[in-house]
């Protein structure tokens, strides 16, 4: 039996038989990252790769990847002692609740607040003309979910929502470790909406008879 746990949200699956898996209010199926806390070294390559990939630069007019600047990306190693790594990512949460927090109304044509899901991969998109960066869709994610949103320093408008780099994460092509996984979201998991430091405690408790 292997556990795995899925982003911001903490969802940790139990086993990988006869799980439900979660959909979409359309009924369309959600994929997003996981994590085997056993395999995770907390080597912080996933940050590197997911920055890279998300923030180009240009270079004698060819678009290359980034310098992998850890502070930009849209994954999050938190480190703990007793030693416990949390990898933590948008959870692409099935009811999002940053999406039911955002102070905009819903365009009449789209349906879309500011904040909305992607019709084709699922992801929790910002439409930029029309976010106010009210920063209620951070409180909401910090409040229910674990706090992975992270409003820009300068126009507080949200960042930081994973895109699944279109389909291929890097931060699970380059995991040296084979510690993540893109899969389909399960609806039978443990430490629900959890963020990361109750995720670290349950693991403490679990592998070192830890009580915080």
């Amino acid at each position: 039996m292997r556990d795995l746990a899925l982003g911001g949200g903490g969802l940790v699956i139990l086993g990988s038989l006869g799980f439900k898996i979660f959909k979409s209010p359309d009924g369309k199926t959600i994929k997003a990252i996981s994590v085997n806390f056993e395999k995770c070294a907390g080597c912080r390559t996933c940050e590197m790769a997911c920055s890279a990939f998300n923030h180009r630069e240009i270079i004698d007019g060819e678009e290359v990847f980034g310098l992998g600047n850890p502070n930009l990306s849209n994954i999050k190693v938190f480190h703990y002692n007793p030693d416990v790594d949390v990898p933590s990512t948008c959870a692409i949460c099935p009811d999002p609740p940053c999406i039911e927090a955002c102070v905009i109304s819903p365009d009449l044509i789209t349906g879309r607040k500011a904040l909305y899901r992607d019709s084709e991969t699922m992801v929790i998109k910002n439409d930029i003309e029309r976010c106010i960066g009210c920063m209620q869709c951070a409180k909401a994610c910090s409040t229910l979910r674990g706090g992975v949103i992270i409003p820009n320093p300068e126009t507080h408008k949200p960042e930081r929502m994973c895109q699944l780099c279109n389909g291929d994460p890097q931060c699970v092509k380059h995991c040296p470790f084979g510690a993540l996984e893109y899969i389909e979201i399960a609806d039978d998991r443990d430490l629900k909406n959890l963020a990361p430091s109750k995720i670290a405690e349950k693991l403490m408790e679990q592998w070192y008879n830890y009580n915080v």
